[in-house]
């Protein structure tokens, strides 16, 4: 089903969607428009993605266990540590 919206555009929009036809990398303004439009979801759904791993990641760390600061800088020392000495440093 194709729906036909009223839409409105900028002068440069317009400009810039003509230049895109005129260069023959789209067939008309509502290709463009609709490449764009195809574009936005995809980056925003790709978002959402990231978004949903990260409060999953952010749920495991929350179940799993907890160091102090003393720890978590003795272990990072002794990381720093064993790639000196693996790079011979």
């Amino acid at each position: 089903m194709v729906v036909k919206p009223s839409v409105s555009l900028t002068e440069d929009q317009h400009a810039y969607a003509r230049a895109l036809v005129e260069s023959g990398r789209f067939s008309s303004v509502s290709a463009v428009l609709q490449q764009g439009l195809m574009a936005l979801r995809e980056r925003d759904e790709a978002a959402e993605a990231e978004r949903a791993a990260l409060r999953e990641l952010i749920a495991r760390r929350r179940g799993g266990p907890f160091i102090g600061m003393t720890e978590a800088r003795a272990r990072t020392e002794a990381m720093i540590a064993r790639k000196r000495k693996e790079r011979g440093l």
